[in-house]
C-alpha cells in the first residue's frame, strides 16, 4: 500500500487496555508512520470523557469554585494508563503548568480543553516508541478562527519530514495571536486529515468504535450494514445531516489530494471497515448509499400573492437571517410559497425578532411556523441513473403513514431530502431502510 496515517479515537485509547490493541495494530503493519490521537473518552457506560472534564474545570474556574479535586481525577487516569503499560511519563510536572495557568488565568477553554489530547499523545509516543510532536506548532488558524489550509500544510510538511514516526495529538493547533485553538468537537479527525496531506500519505485510517460506516443509525436501525465503499461527496453529504462517524470538516483535506478513508474498528482489527474515496461504489447495483438525519429543525413558511414576479425577494428573506447570524439548510420553494429550513438552536432567543423583521420587510400574505421538524437525507450516486428511486421512498414513507412536511433534492441529484414531524423520525428512517433492502 505505502505510507499509512492513522487516527485513534477516544474510545480507542480511552484506558490501558485499548491503548494495548492500537499498538498491536500498528506493530502489525509498518505503513502506519504516523499516528494522531483524541483524548481519553469514556471507559465504560456512564463514565465521563477527558475532555467534558476539563471543560468542567473550566466552568469550575470561571465560577470560583475549587477545581483540584476534579484535576486530580483527570491526572489519576493518565497516571493509571501509564503504571499498567509500565511507561514512566512526568505527569507531576505537566499537571503542575496547568494548575499554573489556571491559577494566573490564563488557561482558557481550549486550552484546557487541548491538554487531553496533548497528555495522550505523550503516553502513546513512549508506547510505541515513537517521536511526539506537538500539533501546535504546526496547525494553524486564521484571523476567523478558520484552518488555514496553506500556512498548516506548510509547516506540518516541512516538520513531519523530520521524523520517519511520529504521534501527534489531535484537534487543536495554534492561532494568530499565538494561542492554543481548537477544532470543533470531534476535530482530531480533521488533524488527522491535514497529517495525511502533508506527509502526502497513501491511505487515511480512521479508527474508532465501528466497523466501518453505516448505512443508517445502528439505534435507529440495529440490522444496520457497514458500506463497503462510499464516495467523499456521499460522506460530505451524510456526516452534514448528522452521520457520526467523521467529522464532516475532515472530508476536504484529504479529498484534496486524493487519499483514501479507510474506517476501522480498534475493537475488531480483521474487520476490512469502509473505504472512502473519489470513485466509491461505482459497481452500479444499488441506488442509495446510506441514510442519515437529524431532528429539531425549524421551518419558516412564506406565502405572498405575485412571489414570483417580486425580483429579489430570496435575497432579502435571506439576508435577514444573515443579518442574525442564521445559518439557511434548505429553501424549497413553489410559485408563491417559499419555505426555509433552520436549526431549532439557530435561531433560538431570535426568532421572534426574525419574524418582525420578515414581516416588515417582506410583507407576507401569510407567515407560519413549524419548529418540530426532522430532516433525513436519502444519499447515493447512483440514484441518478435509476429509475423509481425516489418512488420506492415516497411509497415507503407514505405506508408508514408518515406526512411529508417538505422535500429538496440538491442539483447534483446525490440526494433526496425530506423533513418529518420530529416523532415519526425514527419510523422514516426506518421504512426508508427497509425498502431499499440493504
Amino acid at each position: 500500500m505505502g505510507l499509512k496515517v492513522a487516527k485513534f479515537g477516544g474510545s480507542s485509547v480511552a484506558d490501558a487496555i485499548q491503548l494495548m490493541k492500537i499498538k498491536e495494530i500498528i506493530e502489525a503493519d509498518d505503513e502506519m508512520r504516523y499516528v494522531v490521537v483524541s483524548a481519553p473518552g469514556k471507559r465504560f457506560s456512564g463514565d465521563t470523557k477527558i475532555t467534558d472534564l476539563l471543560y468542567l474545570c473550566k466552568t469550575h474556574m470561571d465560577h470560583n469554585v475549587p477545581y483540584d479535586q476534579l484535576l486530580q481525577v483527570i491526572e489519576d487516569r493518565y497516571v493509571a494508563a501509564a503504571v499498567s503499560l509500565g511507561i514512566d511519563v512526568d505527569y507531576e510536572r505537566e499537571f503542575d503548568i496547568i494548575k499554573a495557568a489556571m491559577a494566573d488565568g490564563t488557561a482558557t477553554a481550549d486550552y484546557l480543553a487541548s491538554r487531553g489530547e496533548y497528555l495522550n499523545a505523550i503516553l502513546v509516543a513512549k508506547l510505541l516508541g515513537y517521536d511526539f510532536v506537538d500539533a501546535f506548532s504546526m496547525i494553524r488558524f486564521n484571523k476567523k478562527g478558520k484552518l488555514d489550509d496553506a500556512e498548516t500544510d506548510r509547516l506540518m510538511s516541512q516538520e513531519l519530514a523530520k521524523h520517519e514516526n511520529a504521534v501527534i495529538p489531535g484537534f487543536y493547533g495554534q492561532d494568530i495571536d499565538g494561542r492554543v485553538k481548537t477544532f470543533s468537537r470531534g476535530g482530531s479527525d480533521i488533524t488527522g486529515a491535514v497529517v495525511a496531506r502533508a506527509v502526502k500519505a497513501d491511505m487515511y485510517e480512521n479508527w474508532t468504535d465501528v466497523s466501518g460506516f453505516l448505512v443508517a443509525d445502528p439505534r435507529i436501525v440495529p440490522e444496520a450494514k457497514p458500506m463497503a465503499n462510499v464516495s467523499y461527496q456521499e460522506l460530505r453529504e451524510l456526516s452534514y445531516m448528522g452521520a457520526s462517524v467523521l467529522h464532516d470538516e475532515a472530508i476536504y483535506p484529504v479529498k484534496s489530494a486524493d487519499i483514501p478513508i479507510n474506517i476501522r474498528n480498534t475493537n475488531r482489527p480483521e474487520d476490512p471497515g469502509t473505504i472512502i474515496s473519489t470513485e466509491g461504489d461505482r459497481s452500479g447495483n444499488r441506488p442509495i448509499t446510506g441514510i442519515a438525519g437529524s431532528k429539531n429543525f425549524t421551518s419558516i413558511n412564506i406565502s405572498k400573492s405575485m412571489m414570483s414576479t417580486e425580483v429579489g425577494f430570496i435575497r432579502r428573506m435571506t439576508a435577514i437571517l444573515e443579518d442574525f447570524g442564521v445559518c439557511v439548510e434548505h429553501v424549497p420553494s413553489g410559485v408563491d410559497t417559499v419555505s426555509v429550513i433552520v436549526s431549532n438552536r439557530e435561531v433560538e432567543g431570535k426568532l421572534d425578532e426574525i419574524l418582525e423583521e420578515m414581516e416588515r420587510v417582506l410583507k407576507p400574505d401569510t407567515l407560519e411556523i413549524n419548529d418540530n421538524i426532522s430532516v433525513i437525507a436519502t444519499v447515493g450516486e447512483g440514484m441518478a441513473y435509476k429509475p423509481g428511486t425516489a418512488a420506492r421512498l415516497f411509497t415507503a414513507l407514505a405506508e408508514a403513514e408518515i406526512n411529508i412536511k417538505m422535500i429538496d433534492q440538491g442539483s447534483s441529484e446525490i440526494n433526496i431530502i425530506v423533513g418529518v414531524e420530529n416523532k415519526d423520525f425514527e419510523k422514516a428512517v426506518k421504512a426508508i431502510y427497509d425498502a431499499f433492502e440493504f
